[in-house]
C-alpha cells in the first residue's frame, strides 16, 4: 500500500522556506490562528502533580521515585501541562534531542520549556507531526537567533504552517498509525533478534574469559564464589595490585570527545548516533589515555565501562583506572572479562547510593574487586579466539542493525513526504482496516534514535 502513493496533482508556493511547495488546497496559516501560549505556574499544589519530561520518546511522565535526571530545587515554578498541549523547547534548538511533544498526560514541567494550547483540536495532532518532522530534520533555523539558538514565542505564533482540511488531516494521522505500527514491529522483531545474538556473543565471552581455551586444562576454586573454578594455574589478584587512578584535566578541552557506553565500551562521540547535550567548555574534563579503564561510575551496573582505544576526554565524574604493569594485562582480555555477567552483577552489590538508578562503583570497592589474571600469551590467545568464534554473530549483529537504521530512515521519510504533502494518502487511508493499526500517540516511536524505547536498550552515556 504504501508503494502505491502518488504526489498530488497541483501544487502551489508555500511561502515557507523550510516547506517548499505544498498541495493547491493546503493553506499556509499563522501558528497563533492555531494555538495560543498558556503558563500557569503550579506554585504550592506542585504535590498535586505529575512531573513530565520531554524526551525523544515524546512527553512522557517522569518516575521520581528513581532520583534519575536532575530535578528542579524549586518545583512551585513548574508549569501546568494538560493532555492535549503541546509542549516545546524553544532553546538550543539544534542540540536539544527533541524540540517538540504533542502531551497525552496531565501534570507539570519545568518553566523552561513554552506550553501551547490548541485552539481546535482537530488540528493538533496534525500540527504536532508536522513540527516533529521539522524538528527531526532541524529545518528551523530561519526562526532562531543568539547565541542559545532561541525562537522568541512570539516569533513563532507569528510563523505560518501548512494545514490541510481537517478530514485530510485526520487521513494522514490514521495513515501515519497504521505505518508506524508495521514499521515498529519490524524493527522490534529486529531487536529481539539482536538480543538473543548478544546472549549468544557474551556466552562464548564468558566461557573463554573465565574457563580458558582448553577444556582439559586442570582446575582449581578461585577462591571467589561468585566466579567458582578456574584453570589451576590461572591467578586471582585485587584490582589496587593492577590499576591505579589516575585524574589528569584537560588543561584546553580539545582532546576528542569521548563515549563510555554499556554496548559499545569507550568510543568517539563523533561515531555515535545517540544526540548528546554538549558541555560550554571542556577544560578540567578527565583525560583517558590507550589501555586505560574508563568507568562510567553512576553505570558500572550497567557495565557501561571499557578499555580506551583512544587519547580523548569523558567525563569528570567518570573513573579512569591505568594498569601498573603493562605486561600483566592484555588490553581486549580486560574489556571482555570486566563486561560479563559476573562481573557485572558483583559491580551492583559493590556500588552504593540509595535508588538503584543512582548507586555508583566508587574507586575503594573497585579496588577490592578480584579479577582473573592468567598468563599474558593465553590472554591474546583468548582474545583472538574470541574474535573468531565471535565473527558470525557479529556480522549478524551488525546485518540487523544496519536493517533498523534502513527502516527508521525510511520511517523518518515517508513521514516527512506525508505531512507535508509530498505524497497524498488520502484514498490509502480510506482502505485501511479498522484494527491493523496501533495508535500514533505522541508519536513518540514515530521518528527514534538510538535513544531507544528508546531508553530501554538505549546506552548508558554521559552528556557532560
Amino acid at each position: 500500500m504504501i508503494a502505491e502513493l502518488k504526489p498530488y496533482i497541483d501544487y502551489k508556493e508555500s511561502g515557507l522556506p523550510w516547506l517548499g511547495q505544498m498541495p493547491s488546497h493546503w493553506n499556509a496559516v499563522l501558528n497563533r490562528s492555531l494555538v495560543r501560549k498558556r503558563k500557569v505556574l503550579v506554585g504550592k499544589r506542585h504535590n498535586e502533580y505529575r512531573l513530565l519530561s520531554l524526551t525523544k520518546q515524546g512527553v512522557i511522565v517522569r518516575d521520581v521515585s528513581t532520583g534519575k535526571g536532575k530535578f528542579s530545587s524549586d518545583m512551585g515554578t513548574s508549569q501546568e501541562v494538560r493532555s492535549g498541549d503541546l509542549v516545546f523547547c524553544l532553546f538550543d534548538v539544534p542540540e536539544t534531542p527533541r524540540t517538540v511533544g504533542l502531551s497525552q498526560h496531565n501534570g507539570m514541567i519545568t518553566g523552561a520549556y513554552t506550553v501551547f494550547e490548541s485552539l481546535d483540536r482537530k488540528n493538533v495532532e496534525y500540527f504536532a507531526l508536522f513540527y516533529r518532522t521539522m524538528d527531526d530534520r532541524k529545518l528551523l533555523s530561519p526562526l532562531y537567533s543568539g547565541l542559545r539558538n532561541t525562537i522568541p514565542p512570539e516569533r513563532f505564533l507569528g510563523t505560518k504552517s501548512p494545514l490541510p482540511p481537517p478530514a485530510e488531516q485526520a487521513a494522514i494521522v490514521r495513515f501515519l498509525d497504521w505505518a508506524n505500527g508495521r514499521l515498529e514491529r519490524a524493527i522490534r522483531a529486529k531487536r529481539k533478534l539482536i538480543a538473543l545474538l548478544n546472549e549468544q556473543k557474551q556466552a562464548i565471552i564468558h566461557r573463554a574469559v573465565t574457563r580458558g581455551l582448553d577444556p582439559k586444562a586442570p582446575m582449581k576454586d578461585s577462591g571467589v564464589p561468585w566466579l567458582g573454578e578456574i584453570p589451576a594455574h590461572w591467578e586471582v589478584l585485587r584490582a589496587k595490585y593492577l590499576f591505579r587512578e589516575i585524574d589528569e584535566r584537560s588543561t584546553q578541552g580539545r582532546e576528542e570527545l569521548l563515549s563510555v557506553s554499556h554496548i559499545t565500551g569507550v568510543t568517539p562521540r563523533s561515531q555515535k548516533n545517540v544526540t548528546m547535550f554538549k558541555a560550554r567548555s571542556y577544560v578540567g574534563h578527565k583525560v583517558c589515555r590507550p589501555g586505560d579503564l574508563v568507568i562510567n561510575t553512576m553505570w558500572a551496573w550497567m557495565a557501561a565501562l571499557g578499555v580506551s582505544r583512544y587519547t580523548g576526554l569523558v567525563s569528570p565524574a567518570y573513573a579512569v583506572y591505568r594498569p601498573r604493569h603493562s605486561d600483566i594485562l592484555v588490553d581486549s582480555y580486560v574489556d571482555m572479562l570486566m563486561r560479563t555477567g559476573p562481573y557485572i552483577s558483583n559491580y551492583v552489590t559493590r556500588s552504593t547510593g540509595v535508588q538503584a538508578s543512582r548507586l555508583r562503583l566508587y574507586p575503594d570497592k573497585f579496588f577490592c574487586l578480584p579479577i582473573v589474571v592468567p598468563p599474558v600469551a593465553e590472554q591474546h590467545a583468548m582474545a583472538a579466539a574470541v574474535q573468531v568464534r565471535t565473527r558470525g554473530v557479529n556480522a549478524a549483529i551488525g546485518q540487523a542493525e544496519r536493517e533498523i537504521a534502513l527502516l527508521r530512515e525510511y520511517r523518518t521519510r515517508l513521514v516527512a513526504d506525508v505531512v507535508t504533502g509530498q505524497l497524498d494518502v488520502r484514498e490509502a487511508a480510506a482502505r485501511l482496516p479498522r484494527d491493523e493499526f496501533e495508535p500514533l500517540g505522541d508519536g513518540a516511536a514515530l521518528i527514534d534514535e538510538d535513544g531507544e524505547d528508546e531508553e530501554s536498550d538505549g546506552e548508558a552515556e554521559d552528556d557532560a
